[in-house]
């Protein structure tokens, strides 16, 4: 029996030369976020709040199409952790959804971060593979806006 749900956890672990309340801040912060993160984002940061981030796909066979996520904040610990739960849609096909942690431990030069992502992939979405792809190049410009 084929099923038509991949389910996939990915965990990327970074470290960054700033303090885990910069690095915080660039989740918490509308303004810092928008640095590191492509598209139109409205939020509402706090523990049940939403976030919406909607943007066009600019190359490949999607080339065109928006992207549209929607984020419920389930946990936040400031300075610490965020929790969020999180869906992907794809022109108005609903492609995934996921649960997101990211923890932040002060490590004496800076921060270590740990992002895990735990999805549901529905009916041949893109799948953990290209997930985790996407999320390394986010938290990529993420190091540069905290460096910045």
């Amino acid at each position: 029996m084929e099923t038509a749900v991949t389910h996939g956890t990915f965990v990327i672990e970074k470290k960054y030369p700033a303090s885990p309340e910069r690095v915080f801040a660039a989740f918490a912060d509308p303004a810092k976020k928008q640095r590191w993160m492509e598209g139109e984002l409205e939020m509402d940061f706090r523990v049940g709040g939403n976030e919406r981030r909607r943007s066009v796909i600019k190359s490949g066979p999607f080339a065109g199409t928006p992207i549209t996520n929607h984020t419920t904040y389930q946990d936040i610990v400031v300075n610490r952790r965020v929790v969020f739960a999180y869906t992907m849609t794809l022109g108005e096909k609903r492609i995934s959804a996921s649960l997101a942690t990211v923890e932040l431990l002060p490590n004496g030069k800076g921060t270590d971060l740990v992002f895990t992502d735990q999805g549901a992939y529905f009916e041949g979405a893109d799948g953990p593979k290209m997930r985790e792809d996407g999320w390394r190049k986010m938290l990529e410009e993420l190091a540069k806006s905290v460096h910045a």
